[in-house]
């Protein structure tokens, strides 16, 4: 693109200037512009993508490199009162109660952590887009119905109700709902998804709203286009931006709601490593043995800061108005 020529006039008349080229620049090439400034939404990228190699290699490497598996006790490293011992050569973080290898078990409980926060955030991610797309756009009942769905469950205690969830769903192997829920993982991401989704029904069903009433829209409509062609085309496209910076900031949270059920002894199995069953068996060890709480604590808030840096980081990119 070039900008139309320039006159600068003089004392013999006007004078026609060279005309200048103006690079266009596509949305994402914006967007990345923008995003590249922040260098700490920068830095909580390459955080993020160390853990998720961790999730997926760094509990086999581990146990390669240690040579001890995930769950095998080492008498040696408990003492005669069963206090865990600390750190040395051969048990970088230090053992648990049970003499297992901490280090082991703090990268095998990165895969269970992120998994249960990514799995849970996206399911919620779905309910959450279909129920505000399908409430901001057809309005009436339906947007009445799903609307006060979703501030019921915001306004319920959540914590307590997960408990009380998972506690009943995890007391026979048949789990709840005629076997559908079964206990462990599936029942714990079952329980965050329910308590998450509302979040970004509301969000979703927002900015539907203003949106259907923008030109574009009301353009595809008289063209004859359907309700369906209508939120997938023009509709959720507009909403990939501010879902991807949502979805950044639900996972820490979701990671963290997974961290206090396991904490509480309600999370995933006893022999799957996590990072809040790691707290919960540092719970009775915490002023004797420092390194039960220590490290899987600073994995803990290491990913929540990382996911909340590149959130904002996201959301200020994405956002034009904002001031850098």
């Amino acid at each position: 693109m070039t900008n139309p020529p320039e006159f600068q006039v003089t004392s013999g008349g006007a004078v026609a200037l060279q005309p200048v080229a103006v690079q266009r620049k596509s949305p994402s090439r914006l967007f990345w512009d923008r995003f590249r400034q922040d260098k700490a939404a920068l830095i909580g990228g390459v955080v993020i993508g160390l853990l998720i190699f961790i999730a997926i290699f760094g509990g086999p490497i581990a146990s390669n490199i240690s040579g001890h598996p995930q769950n095998a006790t080492y008498d040696n490293m408990t003492d005669e009162f069963g206090v865990p011992k600390g750190p040395n050569s051969e048990f970088w973080f230090g053992a648990d109660s049970a003499g297992r290898d901490l280090f082991v078990r703090t990268m095998y409980g990165a895969r269970t952590s992120l998994f249960v926060g990514i799995v849970a955030s996206g399911l919620a991610l779905f309910i959450g887009t279909v129920v505000g797309l399908i409430a901001g756009f057809f309005g009436g009942f339906l947007d009445t119905m799903l609307s006060r769905s979703a501030d019921v469950l915001l306004a319920l205690p959540q914590i307590l109700l997960a408990v009380g969830v998972v506690a009943a769903c995890s007391t026979t192997k048949e789990g709840c709902l005629g076997g559908l829920i079964q206990p462990g993982l599936t029942v714990v991401i079952a329980v965050i998804t329910l308590f998450s989704w509302s979040y970004i029904a509301r969000i979703v069903r927002g900015y539907t709203l203003s949106l259907r009433e923008k030109e574009f829209v009301e353009s595809a409509r008289a063209a004859g286009a359907g309700t369906g062609r209508i939120l997938s085309t023009e509709i959720l496209p507009n909403l990939i931006g501010p879902l991807i910076v949502y979805a950044t900031l639900l996972i820490p949270t979701n990671i963290l709601f997974e961290a206090a059920l396991s904490y509480l002894g309600l999370g995933v199995p006893p022999d799957q490593a996590s990072w809040g069953a790691i707290l919960n068996d540092a719970s009775g060890y915490y002023d004797v043995a420092w390194w039960l709480m220590l490290f899987p604590g600073a994995f803990l808030i290491l990913t929540t800061l990382a996911f909340n840096l590149l959130g904002d980081g996201l959301r200020d990119a994405f956002d034009v108005r904002s001031e850098r």
